[in-house]
């Protein structure tokens, strides 16, 4: 009976190509994050309220089959449900993959970390209003050695809300970021890469300007008080084009990101075109902990470790205001300095500082902000 049993094995094996595969195992895991806030605000807008909040608050599952990934995260952010994250990938080797749902594609240096990541606790400005989080669409992405690169296909952001019959028809875009890393040591860092994207004109409750006009805005930098900074409605549109070039260097404990941003819209019925500028630098160092290390599969500057204690000087500049096209969204200085303690792998305290001054807005006086808040952050 034996030697049936060797025989059997000995077929089995030669018919799966001489060894006998074992089977991709399933798995899955919970994800979450709470984000508690509190904030103190002088200024002489009296929309602002000083107080304390819960300005995001997600559960969520990861899941993994073989080369196939996928993600579920669901909001739940002062009483409201809100999808999050939704998209499934599949890896190609360990260097490339597709990712298709709803996520946020990759458009300059800001677009690799997630909300609740960023070292200056708030985005800045010029990516809040030059940006467009997350998209339903498909993105390759490709990272090996001192190349990264993305290419993606998406709709426009009103499509997860609204079915196409209800918007009329769908706006949809393209986008592309490439980097290139010569140095990625630990306290030994430097990349500097560009993104550019495509848009179509988007959703609009007015029939008069439903995917013929583009509306930007970006809020002060505060998720405790929701107040708009910076408005611009493009009317007349017929597409949108924008670049952002980004720079990213460490040198032991000390390190620097910057981008700039240039966005176009063109349009039609002899209006001007519209043009927009922004720019931030952020100046970095460790005053605990160890060098800045770099992370290949966001392509930029990682967490640092647990145990660590961060500081952040940061500037942004925003302009929206064209006064040949004759849109006034305003102009927008802000500085800032942010403390960060890595608590450990799960938890991180923020405390930040900031001034902000905005003006040349259409419809509204000159307005200035100072703004004194703190977070405690658990994410696993």
């Amino acid at each position: 009976m034996n030697k049936y049993l060797v025989l059997a094995a000995m077929s089995l094996s030669i018919v799966c190509g001489g060894q006998v595969q074992a089977q991709d195992k399933f798995e899955i895991k919970p994800s979450g994050r709470i984000l508690m806030d509190g904030g103190l605000f002088d200024s002489k807008n009296k929309e602002f309220a000083d107080g304390v909040a819960v300005p995001d608050m997600r559960v969520g599952v990861k899941a993994s089959y073989g080369p196939y990934k996928a993600k579920v995260d669901v909001g739940y952010a002062y009483g409201k449900v809100s999808l999050k994250d939704v998209f499934i990938e599949r890896g190609f080797g360990s260097h490339s993959l597709v990712r298709l749902g709803y996520f946020v594609h990759q458009f300059g240096l800001q677009s690799s970390t997630s909300s609740s990541m960023k070292i200056t606790m708030e985005e800045p400005a010029s990516n809040e209003a030059f940006f467009n989080s997350r998209l339903i669409g498909a993105m390759f992405m490709h990272s090996k050695d001192a190349f990264f690169a993305t290419a993606s296909l998406h709709v426009e952001n009103e499509a997860i809300k609204k079915t196409s019959n209800e918007m009329g028809k769908q706006g949809y875009g393209a986008m592309s970021r490439l980097v290139y890393r010569p140095f990625r040591e630990d306290g030994r860092i430097f990349h500097v890469g560009i993104s550019g994207a495509f848009e179509t004109p988007r959703y609009n409750d007015d029939e008069d300007l439903n995917h013929d006009a583009f509306i930007l805005k970006a809020n002060f930098p505060s998720r405790i008080s929701k107040i708009t900074a910076m408005q611009a409605n493009i009317t007349h549109a017929k597409r949108l084009f924008k670049f952002t070039p980004e720079l990213t260097a460490a040198l032991g404990r000390v390190g620097l990101e910057t981008q700039y941003y240039y966005l176009t819209v063109k349009r039609d019925n002899g209006f001007s075109d519209y043009k927009a500028t922004g720019a931030y630098a952020l100046f970095r160092g460790l005053i605990l902990g160890d060098s800045y290390t770099y992370s290949n599969g966001s392509s930029g500057i990682a967490t640092p470790a647990p145990g660590s204690l961060e500081c952040v000087l940061g500037y942004n500049y925003t302009d929206m205001s064209d006064k040949k096209a004759e849109v006034f969204g305003g102009r927008q200085n802000d500085a800032s300095l942010t403390f960060n303690y890595y608590i450990n792998k799960y938890m991180i305290w923020r405390l930040r500082y900031s001034y902000t001054h905005v003006s040349n807005r259409l419809g509204f006086d000159n307005q200035s902000l100072n703004s004194l808040q703190t977070r405690l952050q658990i994410i696993f």
